[in-house]
């Protein structure tokens, strides 16, 4: 990397200032839009975490974690009211980031935070209805291939938003029984699909394609898995997947295909690539700890992401910022100064280029630019992030 780009790392003071100024960007755009009334810029429309006016809530408690403003409360509060009944009419999915998981799980939180506990008792009643849906427990077996397994739009993506809740909430706020026959459908889905590889214990597919990545493949399904306490016959199996993953590298980058048996080494970011294995090896490591291979292929994957993680966009689905994420997961893993240097050099690159890259990124569309996944909105929880870097958390990944 070069060492221009290491200078570029801020202060703590300089990243509060640019974060509280970012994140009231955010909120004016998105949700206040100049009037007052919640228009924004057109995300109101797309009511996700992912891309929609729900990030923006997500955001404005990610500063008041940090900095306990009390504003950040009112302004999450008031977009999840706004919006929930909206929001749950209009999409199918159970998940956190792209579904209703989201919307309930979000809203239960932020109503505790604020000591509302009529509020937060409504949005947790709701998530245990959604927890009755019945595709989420059904195995491959039994026929269960309505729902797919994936973080973004599948079964993945609920027990994330159940973790969410339980991390705030306390650990049987949405109890254990509800969850492990989804666990467990998850395992035999994935069983199901690597029958025909014997050297990979799980593969998934969504829509046809075996993806490797955090958002819809592999590397986003384990993360989660890897929460939840598993047999011996289960850990090795994610164990065993991991390995299979490591061991299929490109063998002169380091990186990670985007899907099965693709040949194109390209892609280094969240979504796809070496960036998400940080993460879920740096998350095996915890859990596996006498395994050291885990917390080396971490390390390695984070070369990757150093080498080549400057990348033309700016969000924490597929650019800078989700890059960054990385190296708070290595910093937290081996308390190794190293890596919040390297965050915070990603931090300051995106201080002076984040706006240029959004403008640049016309295919996305102008409602994105402020957005959670895709937008500046991601980068100012970064930012955030980066004053407690021990507390730090990749949106919607981490816990």
């Amino acid at each position: 990397m070069d060492q221009a780009v290491t200078n570029l790392a801020l202060s703590s003071e300089t990243l509060l200032k640019a974060a509280l100024s970012l994140r009231d960007q955010v909120v004016e755009v998105t949700w206040r839009g100049g009037g007052g009334g919640g228009t924004g810029t057109g995300l109101s429309v797309d009511p996700t975490i992912y891309s929609g006016l729900l990030g923006t809530a997500f955001t404005s408690l990610r500063s008041y974690e940090v900095t306990g403003n009390q504003q950040d409360l009112l302004s999450s509060s008031q977009i999840i009211d706004t919006y929930d009944s909206i929001a749950a009419a209009s999409t199918r999915h159970v998940t956190f980031l792209c579904g209703r998981g989201g919307i309930y799980a979000l809203g239960a939180v932020v109503a505790n935070y604020k000591g509302d506990h009529q509020r937060r008792d409504f949005f947790l009643n709701l998530f245990l209805e959604l927890a009755q849906e019945r595709a989420l427990p059904i195995g491959a077996e039994e026929g269960g291939l309505g729902m797919s397994y994936d973080l973004l739009y599948g079964r993945a993506g609920f027990l994330w938003a159940a973790l969410f809740i339980n991390k705030h909430l306390g650990q049987e706020a949405v109890p254990t029984d509800i969850l492990v026959p989804i666990v467990d459908a998850v395992l035999a889905g994935g069983r199901d699909g690597a029958s025909d590889n014997t050297a990979c214990p799980l593969m998934y597919r969504w829509h046809g394609t075996r993806y490797w990545g955090a958002a819809n493949g592999l590397a986003g399904i384990l993360q989660v898995l890897l929460h939840f306490s598993l047999s011996q016959q289960d850990a090795e199996d994610v164990k065993g997947t991991l390995r299979y993953m490591m061991s299929h590298r490109f063998p002169h980058s380091g990186n990670y295909p985007s899907r099965e048996g693709n040949p194109r080494d390209k892609l280094v970011q969240w979504s796809h690539g070496a960036t998400n294995m940080v993460m879920t090896l740096s998350k095996a490591s915890q859990v596996f700890p006498k395994d050291r291979e885990f917390r080396d292929g971490a390390i390695e994957a984070g070369e990757v992401v150093w080498k080549n993680g400057l990348v033309k966009k700016v969000g924490l689905a597929d650019g800078v910022t989700g890059n960054a994420y990385a190296f708070l997961s290595l910093y937290r893993l081996t308390g190794e100064s190293l890596y919040k240097d390297r965050a915070k050099a990603f931090a300051g690159f995106l201080y002076h280029n984040a706006r240029k890259l959004v403008a640049d990124g016309h295919e996305l569309g102008a409602d994105h630019g402020y957005s959670l996944f895709h937008g500046l909105a991601g980068t100012a929880c970064l930012w955030f992030d980066l004053l407690a870097p021990e507390n730090s958390s990749f949106p919607g990944y981490e816990l």
